[in-house]
């Protein structure tokens, strides 16, 4: 907290902002754009503060800051959705997705992980399916298996069963989780049916991931650090 709290206060401040501007969206601007995208910029932010070359020497890390880079464009293109950019945001948050699962690795696999998350996103498709039609057919599919995926390696790579779980690591899995959490609502907020509360929902849950996420990317430098002091 001492080492990694300071850095994260100009997140804090950009997500305050956010939540007492609620700016409405019914009127996208690219006032507002920014507004949305300044917690995913201060983020950034606290990547970069660690320093050029702990980015360059931890793949994990740059994986990480660039799935908030293609975030904050799909914040940005989901801003104007009502215009036609809802797939262009999809299609953005896939790709964060992508790096995200990368970042988190493929060891340990765990495949008891793998088939509980392929279970929870099998049901949660079978449960918008009958409300989706022509390409969000396939389009919100591909989207949850990508997501599903994501969580799945966010939660193997945490080794709770093993001991072998560090807060870095949990901070992953339950940045994944409300990462699921946030989109879940979206899905049903848009194709199902209005969800009390769906912006507030969506906002904080996302916000939220999304630093857990930022914060496990200093997993690499604390097992470094643990190295030298051994």
């Amino acid at each position: 907290v001492k080492s990694e709290g300071p850095k994260l206060v100009p997140f804090f401040k950009a997500t305050c902002v956010y939540f007492v501007l609620w700016l409405p969206t019914s009127s996208p601007s690219w006032f507002s754009a920014l507004i949305k995208c300044l917690p995913i910029l201060c983020l950034w932010v606290f990547l970069l503060a660690h320093g050029v070359n702990f980015l360059v020497a931890h793949r994990s890390a740059r994986r990480i800051l660039a799935g908030l880079i293609f975030s904050a464009l799909g914040d940005a293109f989901l801003i104007w959705q009502e215009q036609g950019y809802f797939i262009h945001g999809l299609l953005m948050f896939a790709i964060t997705h992508i790096l995200y699962s990368s970042a988190f690795g493929m060891k340990p696999l765990d495949l008891k992980a793998g088939l509980l998350m392929g279970l929870i996103c099998s049901s949660c498709y079978a449960f918008l399916y009958s409300y989706l039609s022509g390409p969000f057919t396939y389009l919100v599919a591909v989207y949850i298996a990508l997501i599903g995926f994501m969580g799945w390696r966010a939660v193997a790579g945490m080794q709770l069963c093993n001991d072998l779980w560090t807060w870095t690591k949990l901070s992953a899995c339950i940045g994944a989780m409300l990462f699921m959490v946030s989109d879940l609502t979206i899905a049903v907020n848009k194709f199902c049916f209005p969800v009390p509360y769906s912006r507030v929902i969506i906002m904080a849950t996302y916000y939220a991931a999304q630093m857990l996420i930022a914060l496990s990317a200093v997993e690499s430098r604390d097992e470094e650090d643990f190295k030298k002091r051994s």
